[in-house]
């Protein structure tokens, strides 16, 4: 007799960058040359004075448990950093470790919500918000993103929650935005800000690519007047600092959410491995050279793909403002082929061509939003961008593999033509 699950497993989804990875590694071990511009890792190497401090610190038997919520030193050099590059007034007790960013979700859920409670969510979304929610019983109230606004979020949709809703409780923000670009300018989270303090609303601000601005500045919720009492800010080593194996991050926020977020971490992690923490502190500290320059390499991989992508027929692919991943419109093409988005996606890497295959994602991996579009990051070297960019127009133009993909892949095929203007 199989093992019954409960329905939170039997319902749970998963990160689908992830699913689409698994596929392009298997088919690579196939002997197929895949470029792979699905995942949102970086291609560089981690910072050196990190990699230096998390070598000392394992080499001096700094391996066994720490405090729940981070190691002092660590938490102070957060604190300093957040004051210094975003002009957050915090303290060390404003801060907490985890692994990563990507926990903190399920720690905001666990911290803030109960059964039933609205969350606003601005879509397309990054793919665990949902289920980090529906672990609680809390419920996804979606507001679309617009390219017109340049994918960023407004208060007017923050208005219509606090109105429409039942139980309005909190608000997901994530810039800069994956998977659009979108950036929030401080205009936009001032208004946000206002109407959340209005509304007794709580803040969850992903913050994973803040260095990665190419329009303005990244501007943070958690700066605004009375907003620190209310937010949750999560920050990542992964991008940045080319870290994301090390599994290492934090938020800021209020020292009683902290120390609540502590209690969730005593109960589930332990804590966060303190060899990573001295590596991260170190990062924060002595690898801003190397950041800085990585970033800068990072926009001229987002302008290499955002050109070669907009010379494609049917391709609409303006810089976004930040992130390295690029969003192109591609209605007209999945219209003119009836392939869904994430079906094109999925045709680029296993049925144009038996030999070469490019791994991206259809736009709805990231909700109903995102569909008619697709999302590429740039973490490959620059003759595998250009090599993809070029093979995008030769699958296009194979009409009888489109054929066969679809007759082998009726799910991909695209109901009804999407929606344009």
């Amino acid at each position: 007799m199989p093992v019954r699950l409960s329905s939170l497993a039997r319902g749970l989804t998963s990160e689908t960058a992830f699913t689409v990875l698994a596929m392009a590694r298997a088919l690579k071990a196939q002997g197929k040359d895949v470029v792979e511009l699905e995942i949102g890792d970086s291609p560089f190497p981690s910072t050196p004075y990190a990699k230096q401090a998390g070598i000392l610190a394992i080499e001096e038997n700094k391996t066994g448990y720490c405090p729940s919520l981070g190691l002092p030193e660590f938490r102070e050099a957060a604190a300093r950093f957040l004051k210094e590059e975003f002009r957050i007034p915090v303290g060390a007790e404003n801060i907490v470790v985890a692994s990563g960013a990507k926990p903190f979700e399920q720690y905001f859920a666990e911290a803030f919500l109960d059964p039933g409670d609205g969350v606003l969510i601005f879509s397309p979304q990054f793919p665990t918000y949902v289920p980090n929610l529906e672990r609680r019983g809390a419920r996804a109230v979606l507001a679309p993103l617009s390219p017109e606004r340049q994918f960023r979020p407004s208060a007017e949709a923050v208005e219509r929650f606090l109105a429409e809703d039942p139980q309005p409780r909190a608000i997901f923000l994530n810039s800069p935005h994956n998977p659009t670009g979108g950036v929030a300018t401080a205009d936009d989270l001032a208004a946000i800000a206002q109407v959340a303090t209005r509304g007794d609303l709580v803040v969850f601000s992903d913050e994973p690519y803040c260095h990665m601005v190419w329009s303005g500045r990244h501007e943070s919720i958690l700066a605004q007047p009375g907003m620190l009492e209310r937010t949750v800010a999560a920050y990542t080593f992964s991008k940045s600092y080319s870290m994301s194996g090390w599994r290492i991050g934090f938020a800021a926020s209020s020292p009683e959410v902290v120390a609540a977020f502590g209690k969730l971490i005593n109960t589930t992690a332990s804590c966060s491995p303190p060899l990573a923490q001295h590596a991260a502190k170190a990062a924060l500290e002595l690898d801003k050279e190397t950041r800085d320059n990585y970033m800068a390499r990072f926009e001229e991989k987002v302008n290499r793909l955002c050109r070669g992508l907009a010379t494609i027929e049917g391709f609409i692919a303006p810089k976004p403002a930040g992130t390295f991943y690029v969003f192109p419109d591609v209605r007209t093409v999945c219209n003119r082929l009836g392939l869904t988005s994430h079906g094109l996606a999925l045709y680029f890497l296993e049925g144009a061509d038996p030999k070469f295959g490019v791994a991206c994602l259809g736009g709805e991996c990231f909700g109903e939003t995102g569909a008619g579009f697709l999302r590429f990051s740039c973490a490959e070297p620059d003759e595998r961008i250009d090599q993809a960019v070029a093979f995008i127009p030769t699958a296009l133009d194979r009409p009888e593999a489109i054929k066969a993909y679809k007759d082998a892949n009726p799910q991909h095929v695209l109901a009804k033509p999407y929606a344009i203007g």
